[in-house]
């Protein structure tokens, strides 16, 4: 029998996050970036429900791979870039544009051998202190990749911000200063803007924009939410109660008894836990929507259950729909709850095979 607990990716969300980002970077292209299994969503699903973007942006040579066996032709950067010489001639072989952010990629391309010369995105560390060259060196290696015959002239250039989600952090002004100093006069376009960037930093859209959270519907600023950016979730995470208890006064809840029952009360189950990506360390007081009305979280998270408090809900009854986090309850706030962001509970969701269920068509 299927899992009742269910991660629901709906692609018209995609498609409606992607056109905010357009409208608020018009004239820009735009690569949508879809590492990390599509930030939980499902790779090629919601690379496929976002083939309106001019490209994709992916963490690894593997998962460019993966979206052209799948059929998708648009271009691909690869933004950590090659992990080795061979990745090098894999990436050309596929036409995949690799980002160097370091020596060690420049040596490999100067000495490979490609089938076709390589689209290069040269990224260089304005603040962010990752991954990057010193933009003092963006000359230098101008000179480098027009000399390099396994590199397609002119490279991009990039950088990536370390602070863009607080909108009154002086640094991003200071990146965008730092990078436009480094490339002036250089051939080859321009990317700066994250989804904050994108969203908050109009002064960083540059050629190419990369936004990645936005298109999922979660906000990249801290303190807001998706729907207060008119994003939409791609993502609702479901289940149902499968048991409603009377609990006593005095009485103790699941693993540890960290949770004491104030008073006589209804008490829910629902079948989701960390075994399906909800967070182990969700705190009491967690919202739940239960047949669309809040309740809290009590109790510690189990693999498979979680218990919730139905004195705000007492006429609840099991087989009624649960939903964790989605339409009607932003993922950021329930992640504040757990001492995390948006990103690491949509990337966990759905972890148990088939618990993921694109809704209708992935593309139109």
């Amino acid at each position: 029998m299927t899992r009742l607990a269910r991660v629901l990716i709906d692609p018209d969300a995609l498609r409606h996050n992607l056109q905010r980002a357009r409208a608020a970077a018009p004239g820009r292209r735009l690569l949508a970036v879809v590492k990390a299994g599509g930030y939980g969503h499902g790779m090629v699903a919601a690379a496929r429900a976002l083939a309106g973007a001019d490209g994709f942006g992916v963490a690894t040579v593997g998962e460019g791979l993966a979206l052209r066996e799948a059929g998708l032709s648009a271009p691909v950067l690869v933004l950590e870039g090659p992990a080795g010489p061979a990745e090098v001639e894999a990436a050309a072989a596929a036409g995949l544009a690799v980002v160097l952010h370091h020596e060690a990629q420049l040596r490999w391309l100067e000495e490979a051998r490609p089938p076709r010369p390589v689209p290069v995105w040269v990224k260089l560390d304005t603040g962010m202190h990752r991954l990057g060259f010193d933009p003092a060196m963006a000359p230098a290696l101008a000179q480098r990749l027009a000399a390099c015959a396994a590199a397609a002239p002119p490279p991009a250039w990039m950088t990536h911000f370390a602070n863009a989600d607080d909108r009154d952090d002086p640094l991003t002004t200071e990146q965008i200063r730092r990078f436009a100093a480094a490339v002036d006069g250089l051939p080859g376009a321009r990317s700066l803007a994250n989804s904050a960037g994108v969203l908050g930093w109009p002064g960083s859209h540059g050629d190419w924009v990369r936004p990645g959270i936005m298109l999922y519907g979660a906000s990249p600023f801290a303190g807001a939410t998706g729907p207060e950016l008119e994003l939409r979730p791609a993502m609702t995470f479901t289940s149902r109660l499968i048991a409603v208890h009377r609990r006593r006064r005095g009485e103790a809840l699941g693993y540890g008894g960290e949770y004491v029952c104030p008073e006589d009360m209804p008490v829910g189950v629902v079948a989701a836990g960390y075994g399906d990506g909800y967070p182990r360390h969700a705190a009491a007081g967690t919202p739940v929507l239960v047949g669309g009305r809040r309740v809290s979280l009590v109790g510690r998270v189990s693999m498979d259950m979680i218990t919730v408090d139905l004195r705000a809900h007492p006429e609840a009854r099991v087989g009624d729909p649960v939903v964790l986090w989605g339409e009607g309850l932003p993922v950021e706030e329930v992640a504040r709850h757990a001492g995390t962001i948006a990103y690491e509970l949509l990337c966990h969701a759905g972890a148990r095979p088939a618990s993921r269920e694109v809704l209708g068509p992935e593309c139109t």
